[in-house]
């Protein structure tokens, strides 16, 4: 039996608590072969910084560079925010990204028809919703130097940031993008600020030559961002495939997760360049953030974690049969009117974190039994 390396940094918050139930999955997953996932834990973040000092130890590294794929919970909370930039909770995060080569922040945007409901958007605007919005990680501002804040010499303070990309980073997330189109609609929409920032005029001109020569066969467009936010909420339904920087995919991919009906819905892949030796880091998380409020109260919603294990076993393992059995499995779960309280409805039947995560394994080997059955 193929075995898998996975490393988990649940992190802080709800992290550990949807960290858990996806486990749960893995192992069930390990059980019924062909690959035993070998689970193994780090810290980052916040939980990193009270034991260490520090929130991305060297010893998490180490262990991230020898894990054939990562999952992680989340990072952050208001316990951390009087730190210095240097030590908060997402430093480790973005410190892990850079380290990794994590360029490519894949961010599906999908209505279970289930829940469509459940969307603050009419259903006729929702249903059957199916968007990937693909955010380059490791630029722009959040990268960018110069930065930090300085006093002037009359005691006025200065906030500096800097949006840089080069033409080289442009390039290969833009084939990540055009990539994916061509395995779906065909269709890729490169989101930018071009009439105002020079950084995203150079973007959408790099992005168009690799349209222009490498894939004639996709229809590609260009979009401002504040249209592409207008957009996102009037007629979701005209995209398929969006491509756009750092700054920008982590405020549309928010927007478009609401489309969905909740941010516990949402997962993400974040993957690197693929080595000579065919090895590719890759980290997969939920999208919404690491809610301190409900933390230990087995409120969250483990979903998003979940289907990060999706992804994970279709982008980094190639087990797209069980990937389908794992969204199929939440489908079904839904279908039964089982909900956590983010995705609460009239009729429905409420249910914490751990409750969930148990639905989701007993409808996996319900479907597995009828499917081995019929095979």
């Amino acid at each position: 039996m193929t075995t898998k390396n996975i490393l988990v940094l649940a992190g802080d918050g709800i992290g550990p608590e949807v960290c858990k139930e996806a486990e749960k999955v893995l192992n069930w997953l390990s059980a019924k072969g062909p690959v035993k996932f070998n689970l193994s834990h780090a810290l980052l973040g916040g939980a990193a910084y009270d034991k260490t000092g520090t929130p991305f130890p060297t010893e998490t590294l180490e262990a991230a560079k020898k894990a054939d794929a990562i999952l992680l919970g989340a990072v952050g909370g208001p316990k951390w925010e009087s730190l210095d930039y240097s030590k908060r909770p997402e430093r480790g995060l973005l410190g892990i990204r850079k380290e990794l080569g994590l360029f490519a922040n894949l961010r599906p945007a999908m209505v279970f028809d289930e829940l469509a409901e459940a969307s603050t958007l009419k259903r006729e605007v929702v249903a059957g919703l199916d968007i990937m919005i693909v955010r380059e990680l490791t630029g722009d501002l959040y990268f960018g130097t110069p930065r930090g804040v300085e006093t002037l010499p009359d005691g006025t303070r200065r906030g500096i940031n800097t949006m840089v990309y080069t033409s080289p980073e442009v390039q290969r997330i833009a084939r990540v993008a055009f990539d994916l189109a061509k395995k779906r609609g065909k269709k890729l929409c490169s989101v930018d600020k071009a009439n105002v920032l020079e950084t995203t005029e150079m973007w959408r001109e790099e992005v168009q030559k690799i349209g222009d020569t490498e894939y004639k066969d996709i229809q590609l467009s260009h979009m401002y961002v504040d249209n592409a936010a207008m957009q996102l909420v009037r007629n979701p339904r005209q995209f398929d495939v969006m491509v756009t920087g750092n700054i920008f995919g982590d405020i549309l991919s928010d927007c478009a997760s609401m489309l969905t009906g909740s941010l516990g819905m949402l997962p993400s892949a974040s993957l690197g360049a693929r080595g000579k030796d065919g090895k590719q880091a890759a980290l997969y998380e939920p999208v919404h953030g690491s809610a301190p409020d409900i933390a230990g109260k087995n409120l969250a919603n483990p979903i998003a974690t979940i289907l990060s294990v999706a992804m994970m076993l279709k982008y980094s393992f190639d087990m797209n049969k069980e990937a389908t059995l794992v969204e199929d499995a939440i489908k079904h779960v839904l279908g039964k009117g089982i909900r956590t309280g983010d995705i609460m409805q009239d009729g429905a039947k409420k249910v914490g974190t751990t409750e969930m995560g148990e639905a989701i394994i007993a409808a996996m080997e319900t479907l597995h039994k009828e499917r081995s059955k019929a095979a």
